[in-house]
C-alpha cells in the first residue's frame, strides 16, 4: 500500500509560480514506483499533467504544460514535484499525485494509489 499527501497548492496570479509536493508513505519501497500528475477542471475531466518513471529515465509532458512545468523525484524523501511557472487561468484545477509500478502511464486507470488532491486557483 502506498499512501499519497499533496501540498502546495493555492491561490496565485497569472504569470506566477506553484510548486506542488505529493509525499509518499507506506511499507513499500518508493524508487519502485513511476508517479504521474493529474488534474481535474470543474466540469471538466481528469487530464494526465506529467509522469517520471520509478528512475527518473522517462518523463512525460501534456503539450499544454511543455515548457512551463516541471516534474522531479526526490527518492530519499519519498517525494515527487511539480513547478509550475507561467501559470494561466486555465490552469486552475484540483492536482492530483498517482502511483503504479515501475512505469508512468497516461490514464488515470493505470495507477494505483492516489492522494486526495490540492486545489490550485490561476487569477487573471
Amino acid at each position: 500500500q502506498v499512501q499519497l499527501v499533496e501540498s502546495g497548492g493555492g491561490l496565485v496570479q497569472a504569470g506566477g509560480s506553484l510548486r506542488l509536493s505529493c509525499a509518499a508513505s507506506g511499507r513499500t519501497t518508493f524508487s519502485s514506483y513511476a508517479m504521474g500528475w493529474f488534474r481535474q477542471a470543474t466540469g471538466k475531466e481528469r487530464e494526465f499533467v506529467s509522469g517520471i518513471d520509478w528512475s527518473s529515465g522517462s518523463i512525460y509532458y501534456a503539450d499544454s504544460v511543455k515548457g512551463r512545468f516541471t516534474i522531479s523525484r526526490d527518492n530519499a524523501k519519498r517525494t515527487v514535484y511539480l513547478q509550475m511557472n507561467s501559470l494561466k487561468p486555465e490552469d486552475t484545477a484540483v492536482y492530483s499525485c498517482a502511483a503504479r509500478y515501475k512505469w508512468y502511464g497516461t490514464t488515470a486507470g493505470s495507477y494505483d494509489y492516489w492522494g486526495q488532491g490540492t486545489q490550485v486557483t490561476v487569477s487573471s
